[in-house]
């Protein structure tokens, strides 16, 4: 697939990284953006504006494939999208970083014509967080199969009645299934003969009510998240503010602009508006921000994100969420003890990913910062009847879960899978184009 990328960034370059060696990538943009990471990649690069038709067929747009346009300003990705269109008729995936273009150019109105992807990484950013916020104590939290099936991740904390135990000897919840561990910042997919130890990092996966129950009897969190503080009042803080109104979790949301506030208090009919600086920490003791159940810190500014989130974390919040900008941050930030550090880049890249994939393969989700990934794959007649003990897959993975018609199944080795069958299929991300093909070819 020959794939053309608008814009240098570090979008950009998460991209061109993650399709390189499977694809034929472009690179347009001025010379003085290309960095010495897009020189390490063996990729094309056209210098130059794409929003310019010469541009384009320079780029060799009439046989590319996909168009994405990813710089930092949304007019000229727009543009540049609608001039891609024209010279080449490829798919065009258009990256915003405003709400009233992501609306605008909805692909069921005019402009759907030309642009057939529309990417609002702030808005996959806060879907992110909500679904973390709202399970006590998790990393991560996916959503499978319209809701039937989840993905957990817990941190082994200090206590814990499993740890230096095997995996086989503990005997977890029925329906659900452990899919993958990470220590010393490696993930690899475990055995029953995987010793438990403090710190570590487990992914499980299964049925909302099973999860419920492991959660409950193995890592203590039966309570429910009832307060929730938001440092940053932006467009991720406030949509965030939202969600957690909705479910009519308490929440205070701290934003030091003071235009901002009044706009907030008038739309967030539930929450706490506070003008203030969340770096101040006299006003994070003040408003009792110690006791929220867990802090989201989402201003858009790596260094005062890590700084609010160690306050906070000194005040004796148990849990904080950080995001992070810049995705080499994130190693360090959990580095010095924040519990999750979420990154928009990421959650965008995912959504490309996901938009490449083949038809009967896509990536729902990935874990441990692209470490992991889970797949949906759709079971073809060559597999019918067979069970999942009987398959020989080329690398490890494991079949966390399989939704077939209207029901999810929490399989084990003897289950029997049938064609048209939906896998959601755990593996290690370099494992992963090996699973997609022992499926795709039969």
């Amino acid at each position: 697939m020959k794939i053309i990328i608008f814009g240098a960034t570090e979008v950009g370059c998460l991209l061109a990284t993650e399709f390189f060696e499977d694809h034929d990538i472009t690179i347009i943009d001025k010379e003085e953006n290309r960095t010495d990471e897009f020189n390490k990649l063996d990729i094309s690069f056209v210098q130059g504006n794409a929003t310019d038709t010469d541009v384009l067929k320079q780029a060799d747009i009439r046989n590319a494939d996909v168009f994405i346009a990813c710089t930092a300003t949304d007019e000229a990705n727009i543009v540049a999208c609608l001039a891609a269109k024209k010279a080449g008729g490829v798919r065009t995936i258009c990256f915003v970083s405003k709400d009233e273009y992501k609306n605008a150019l909805s692909p069921n109105d005019y402009c759907g014509l030309f642009i057939d992807y529309i990417i609002w990484p702030e808005e996959l950013l806060t879907q992110d967080i909500f679904r973390i916020v709202t399970v006590a104590h998790a990393l991560d939290v996916e959503n499978f199969a319209d809701g039937k099936a989840r993905l957990l991740e817990y941190k082994v904390k200090p206590g814990l009645s499993i740890i230096n135990r095997k995996l086989k000897d503990i005997g977890f919840t029925k329906d659900t299934i452990i899919v993958g561990l990470t220590r010393d910042c490696q993930l690899f997919i475990p055995n029953g003969d995987t010793e438990i130890l403090e710190e570590d990092k487990l992914i499980f996966m299964g049925t909302p009510h099973s999860l419920d129950v492991l959660a409950g009897t193995f890592f203590h969190e039966k309570e429910q998240v009832k307060s929730a503080a938001i440092i940053g009042g932006g467009n991720v803080g406030a949509m965030l503010a939202k969600s957690l109104d909705d479910l009519r979790i308490k929440t205070k949301i701290i934003e030091k602009d003071y235009e901002r506030c009044q706009y907030l208090a008038q739309t967030l009919e539930h929450t706490l508006v506070i003008h203030g600086d969340g770096t101040n920490l006299k006003i994070l003791d003040e408003e009792e921000i110690g006791s929220s159940d867990v802090v989201i810190s989402v201003t858009n500014n790596d260094e005062r994100n890590l700084l609010c989130s160690l306050l906070c974390k000194q005040l004796g919040v148990k849990r904080v969420i950080a995001r992070v900008s810049k995705v080499l941050n994130i190693p360090l930030f959990e580095k010095v003890g924040i519990d999750i550090a979420i990154s928009p880049k990421n959650s965008a890249i995912n959504e490309v990913k996901n938009d490449l994939e083949e038809n009967n393969v896509d990536i729902l989700a990935t874990v441990e910062q692209g470490q992991g990934e889970v797949l949906e794959i759709t079971v073809k007649e060559e597999f019918n009847d067979k069970m999942i003990m009987e398959l020989t897959l080329p690398a490890r993975a494991i079949i966390g879960a399989i939704h077939r018609k209207n029901v999810v199944i929490i399989p084990k080795g003897n289950t029997r899978i049938r064609t048209n069958d939906v896998l959601i299929t755990f593996t290690k991300a370099e494992d992963a184009d090996s699973i997609k093909e022992f499926f795709k070819v039969g």
